[in-house]
């Protein structure tokens, strides 16, 4: 019994140690499987991070210049958006002084229009900014003095007819040897008489302001004194009100032919050199700042300001539209010759400003810019020196930079969703 029960006691030990030694087995050989291939999963995954890491290097690499701001714009797209390209050059900037003044109208170009007489005002033809043409009645008066000058013409004219008849009547009787030929010596003598003092009493009514056409008619009812405009222009100030009296010494109205301005300006003592009568000027007012008009010095003060140390000049400009207004402050800009060297240069235009950088749109090739930074130096005449970054030749959006500009700020918008 006893040898039974240990039969069977090392029958269990046996397949007891059997099953623990097959459990320990499997599990040490699965473990080196999950090893390996958890490490031949991570060093899969490693390099496909490296593989992409290449890609990103690459991707960066042609955009040039390591600055992701390549724009590509195909040739039909350019054209269409106004980009113009061309070869960076050299040129010589004329340098500039800087004014400020203020617009006033054409002191040779304004007229005060009062009447030549005395006499009391009856109609009033124009009024205040109304555009007027030379010659035009502005106003007509009911004058004492016109009257009085018009009853003398017509007296010179009947002295006139009856010298004539006069002298007729001797020159017959002379024929017909019934009166001597001294007497007709005398009637010509007067009719020329009374002919000069017709001529008087004519130029007389003509500058007092009536025309030949107004001496015709009933000369028994008196015309109205018109007074007329001299020139063609604006009215800028009216003083004609129906009823009251006017005579030479008031005036009735101001006209100003604005088709022109002067702008007044102060030139400071110390560039004085560097301006000369009949320069080039530009001038610039805060109602258009996109305009520039154009001018020249006409005049220069030969006396210096002794609180200012300045010196008054006047530019005058031509003013199309009447854009510029009297009394408008301007800047004036003077151009002046230079001798320095030729400078790399640029249309103020084809810089533009981006995070606090000048940038330039360099064409890399017919259908992609770069937006190079660039330092740039002076300004002059719409033109702006290139300092760095740019060399002679290279090829850039002169015109169209601003497009460039937006498509580049778009395509960083893109970049930052993605």
């Amino acid at each position: 019994m006893n040898k039974k029960a240990i039969i069977i006691g090392l029958i269990l030990a046996l397949a007891l140690g059997g099953g623990v030694a097959y459990r320990l087995t499997h599990s040490t050989t699965g473990g080196g499987e999950q090893a390996e291939h958890k490490e031949a999963g991570h060093n899969e995954e490693k390099g496909a991070h490296d593989e992409h890491g290449e890609e990103k290097e690459g991707h960066g690499g042609h955009e040039g210049h390591g600055a992701e701001k390549l724009i590509k714009m195909t040739a039909e797209v350019q054209k269409q958006s106004g980009v113009v390209v061309a070869a960076l050059k050299k040129q010589r900037l004329a340098g500039t002084i800087s004014a400020t003044g203020k617009v006033e109208a054409n002191a040779d170009r304004i007229a005060h229009v009062s009447p030549r007489i005395s006499g009391k005002i009856v109609t009033v033809k124009a009024s205040l900014g109304d555009s007027v043409a030379a010659g035009q009645v502005l106003v007509t008066l009911d004058s004492v003095e016109l009257g009085e000058a018009l009853s003398r013409y017509h007296q010179s004219r009947t002295r006139l007819a009856l010298a004539q008849a006069n002298m007729d009547r001797i020159k017959a009787l002379v024929e017909k040897k019934i009166a001597a030929r001294k007497e007709i010596y005398q009637a010509e003598t007067d009719y020329k008489t009374a002919q000069t003092e017709l001529h008087t009493d004519e130029e007389r009514l003509s500058l007092y302001g009536l025309a030949a056409a107004d001496l015709q008619g009933d000369h028994r009812k008196r015309p109205l004194l018109p007074v007329r405009s001299p020139m063609v222009g604006i009215i800028t100030e009216k003083h004609a009100i129906v009823g009251e009296l006017s005579d030479p010494a008031k005036s009735l109205y101001t006209i100003a032919d604005l088709s022109s301005v002067w702008v007044l300006v102060d030139i400071h003592e110390k560039d004085l050199a560097k301006v000369r009568r009949g320069q080039v000027a530009t001038v610039i007012v805060g109602a258009f700042p996109d305009q520039k008009f154009r001018g020249r010095i006409t005049y220069l003060a030969d006396l210096v300001d002794e609180s200012t140390r300045t010196v008054k000049a006047r530019v005058e400009v031509a003013n199309p539209g009447r854009r510029l207004k009297p009394e408008m402050f301007a800047t004036v800009e003077l151009a002046m010759a230079s001798d320095a060297p030729a400078v790399l240069a640029v249309p103020e235009e084809a810089v533009q400003e981006l995070d606090g950088k000048k940038l330039i749109f360099v064409a890399e090739s017919d259908t992609e810019f770069e937006a190079r930074p660039v330092e740039v130096g002076r300004a002059s005449g719409g033109m702006v020196e290139v300092v760095s970054d740019l060399d002679e030749g290279e090829r850039y959006a002169v015109k169209g930079a601003f497009i460039l500009k937006s498509e580049l700020k778009k395509g960083e918008i893109e970049g930052h969703a993605h």
